[in-house]
């Protein structure tokens, strides 16, 4: 288990080390930012677990930065620092969010005693991959991972519906799976039905059931897969491929908490949660009339997005690791590995069938390769031909950061150029030609009809 990863954000140097002394004689690790683009940062890049920032900062202060992280990372806890006792009674009321305040010069054992208590109120996972509930079903060490794991345990305890959207192959049944273990309804079923595996005409009877008599072949009554949940979960995956007309069906499920089998007369009361998943966007199929608004807002009160492998490549050699030792049980014969070209062009390849892809093609590999070692020629010859098999270089890894970091900046200030080269840390010559060198248009990130105002793009 590793120790927790602790942020620490101050403009003093000296308040840094100190911090940084105490936190590691208390067997965390840390991070440390001298301020808040810099904590915003290292946060994309690194599963941080707690945050500590002092409140007077410059020219991001505390508040501030605590606004940014709970809009991005809603469950970070964050413990701000501050040396004005009257400003702690002052934002009592207006926390939001705030685990703890401290005051200056912080306690050593108050210090302690908080971190410990936001570490078990929301600590993800204990090791690399670890699900909500704990087990290692979900394989990761993405940061972005760390965050969306960290979510799922929290909606885990509620009994809210959720929506889970990502591409095909990300992983959706893996993760409601887990939400389930997780839940306090872990010892009922955990039943997952594809709505577009199942013929249209069959899918009724097969969630509701049907009584003897319904229709041609109904010998006798059958129960559905959502009684057969009672207690439990239902998984709707692939909710967007259900039949419209099914869809006011579903809907009465779930306001009434009732379903009628096919054929019959009588109301059944049922109890279970409902997880959905889809691949596609609701919202246009919303627009073009092939779903339920209702029914969206009914499965949609809380919602998580797996996002695609080629967004979460740090996680490919440890599914690697995984796909390739699993073969190896199953079918009896010794581990292999990859050699390092190998697994450089599977990390430059871009995977639309996401990690269901990458089993398949590790499946491919392991067959064909004679030996324990996978070289690159094979690897290249299990790849689709089509795709980009290359990584980009550190150069164009931090252009392109620099440009993305910029435009979010630019959208964030509505286009004010002076805001954002304040928060960026730069001044406002710097800040114009860094713009202007990506090709941003700062206009183009002000609302409509919004002037430029104080701090425009002008000059």
């Amino acid at each position: 288990m590793s120790e927790p990863l602790i942020l620490v954000v101050d403009d003093d140097p000296g308040m840094l080390q100190l911090l940084g002394m105490r936190l590691k004689a208390f067997g965390f690790r840390t991070l440390a930012a001298r301020s808040g683009p810099e904590a915003l940062a290292l946060l994309e890049q690194h599963p941080v677990h707690v945050l500590v920032s002092d409140l007077r900062m410059e020219p991001m202060d505390g508040m501030a930065l605590f606004a940014r992280v709970h809009e991005r990372w809603p469950v970070l806890p964050v413990i701000m620092l501050t040396a004005h006792g009257t400003i702690r009674d002052a934002v009592d009321a207006t926390r939001e969010g705030i685990f703890a305040f401290l005051t200056k010069p912080v306690d050593r054992d108050e210090l302690h005693s908080t971190l410990n208590s936001a570490l078990a109120l929301h600590r993800p996972g204990e090791q690399a991959g670890a699900a909500p509930g704990g087990e290692t079903r979900l394989l990761t060490r993405s940061a972005r991972m760390y965050r969306l794991l960290e979510q799922a345990r929290l909606y885990a305890e509620s009994d809210v519906n959720i929506l889970i959207t990502g591409e095909s192959g990300t992983g959706k049944e893996l993760l409601a799976d887990s939400i389930h273990r997780a839940s306090a309804r872990a010892d009922k079923p955990f039943v997952a039905i594809n709505c577009s595996a199942i013929p249209q005409e069959l899918l009724e009877s097969e969630l509701f059931g049907y009584v003897k008599g319904a229709f041609t072949g109904a010998n006798q009554d059958r129960e559905g897969l959502f009684s057969t949940a009672e207690g439990g979960t239902v998984l709707l995956d692939e909710i967007g491929d259900m039949p419209y007309a099914l869809q006011a069906k579903l809907l009465r499920v779930l306001q009434e908490n009732v379903l009628r089998p096919v054929g019959g007369r009588a109301d059944i009361p049922i109890d279970v949660r409902i997880i959905s998943a889809t691949h596609i966007d609701l919202p246009a199929a919303i627009a073009d009339k092939r779903f339920r608004e209702d029914l969206y807002y009914r499965l949609n009160v809380v919602s998580l997005a797996l996002p695609p492998l080629r967004e979460r490549r740090e996680d490919i050699p440890l599914l690697v690791e995984h796909f390739l030792a699993k073969i190896a049980r199953r079918t009896g014969k010794a581990e292999k590995t990859l050699a390092p070209d190998a697994l450089g062009l599977l990390l430059g390849y871009h995977w639309p069938g996401n990690i269901r892809q990458l089993e398949n093609v590790m499946e491919r590999l392991f067959a064909l390769a004679s030996g324990p070692v996978i070289s690159a020629t094979l690897a290249q010859q299990a790849l689709p031909g089509d795709a980009p098999l290359r990584i980009a270089s550190l150069s164009e890894a931090r252009k392109d950061f620099e440009r993305d970091y910029l435009a979010r900046l630019l959208a964030a200030t509505n286009g004010n150029m002076t805001v954002a080269a304040e928060l960026a840390g730069r001044n406002r010559s710097d800040f114009h030609k860094l713009v202007k060198r990506h090709g941003l248009n700062p206009a183009q990130y002000r609302r409509a009809g919004e002037e430029e105002g104080d701090g425009g793009e002008g000059g």
